[in-house]
């Protein structure tokens, strides 16, 4: 999977480029520098957890395949049988998604997708890192009716895939196509704050899905993006933190047992007993608040693109290698990485002396590249 993305990341930059050019020329450049590059982070931190993670990735489900299916695998050794797996994966992922915005522990991991303020073919490629990592029992049903672990990865590569060229604001109303797949109009109004438009259209390829469970909603206004709690950061690292840190605050100042218990498993914005309950205008003056997109410096600018491009050949490597590499080599990778992207975030937040995090960081990219060769020399 991993050497997939790897091949399909010359076609996402080229897109990228295009759009971000198409959206010059139109008079709708909505692409931020520090925002693209926090967004292409996230991708290189899920990619890095899910290379640690192969037991919640695969292993399971290949475990309930072998010991536990209902229906024999051959059974579905057909171009059929591979579209159903496709549309079976899809209907799992709706639930997955839907939870993720109904339960506060879900969301947690589900948040960094959606922080970016901004909406453009980078956004797709902003993954959470710990949304496989909790979501794999949403998939087992595909391992339970004998789709192969081959058939489950394909499924989950395809849909993901598909998603890519639906995060952009370029693309209008598609008529029929709107009603029965996920399109950029049904996916602008997912990723949006509008309180008309919360928690609408979960559909990763079929919009089906939300037609038929009372999740739809129709692009009507334009679209203001992010989290109802801006992140309001360029930090990578707590980006992916975030919420987690809300959930901890929320517990350690719940009066009762029974309801810190009921913290990670309510609504995001369920408000315990005992607690302040949010501000009733807060979601309408959400709408009229400006992005966040403070000033940054020529050299903040470039040292944040120096360390990123840096991480990202050291990711790219190790990411080739990964199945050849012990364990320890790769959480040293990992953790190299999470120490390059935290400099990163650092040049970002612009303070006057941003050449140290820069060189830093640069730095660590790079010892990445001689960890993941050592193994192998």
């Amino acid at each position: 999977m991993h050497d997939l993305l790897l091949f399909a990341l010359p076609v996402f930059i080229a897109a990228m480029a295009f759009e971000w050019f198409w959206g010059r020329r139109h008079g709708l450049d909505n692409y931020g520098w520090a925002d693209t590059l926090n967004s292409l982070s996230q991708g290189l931190l899920s990619q890095a957890v899910a290379a640690i993670t192969p037991l919640l990735q695969t292993g399971i489900y290949a475990w309930v395949l072998g010991h536990v299916h209902l229906l024999p695998t051959l059974r579905w050794a057909t171009p059929l049988g591979w579209a159903l797996a496709v549309l079976c994966y899809d209907f799992c992922d709706y639930w997955l998604h839907r939870v993720s915005h109904e339960s506060a522990i879900f969301w947690a991991a589900h948040a960094v997708h959606h922080q970016s303020e901004h909406f453009n073919l980078s956004t797709a490629l902003r993954q959470e890192s710990f949304y496989s990592v909790m979501g794999f029992p949403f998939f087992l049903p595909l391992a339970l009716l004998g789709f192969s672990t081959e058939q489950f990865l394909t499924a989950g590569m395809v849909v993901l895939l598909y998603q890519f060229w639906i995060h952009t604001e370029h693309i209008g109303r598609l008529g029929w196509l709107d009603r029965v797949f996920s399109t950029p109009s049904n996916h602008r109004v997912h990723h949006a704050v509008n309180p008309g438009y919360l928690d609408r259209n979960y559909g990763a390829m079929l919009v089906i899905w939300d037609r038929l469970f009372g999740t739809f909603a129709e692009e009507r206004e334009p679209c203001i993006y992010g989290t109802v709690t801006p992140l309001a950061n360029w930090n990578p690292l707590w980006a992916v933190a975030q919420f987690y840190a809300e959930i901890a605050r929320r517990i350690a100042a719940t009066p009762r047992l029974i309801d810190k218990l009921r913290v990670p498993f309510k609504s995001p914005g369920w408000t315990p007993p005992g607690l302040t309950a949010p501000d009733a205008e807060a979601a309408t003056r959400r709408l009229a608040q400006a992005r966040f997109d403070p000033p940054l410096s020529t050299a903040s600018r470039a040292w944040a693109g120096a360390v990123f491009i840096a991480t990202a050949i050291g990711t790219g490597l190790w990411l080739i290698r990964s199945d050849e590499l012990d364990f320890l080599t790769q959480a040293c990778a990992a953790g190299l990485l999470a120490a390059a992207l935290w400099c990163e975030g650092l040049c970002l937040k612009g303070a006057a002396k941003t050449a140290l995090p820069g060189v830093g960081g640069v730095a660590l990219g790079l010892l990445m590249l001689l960890v993941v060769m050592q193994p192998l020399g």
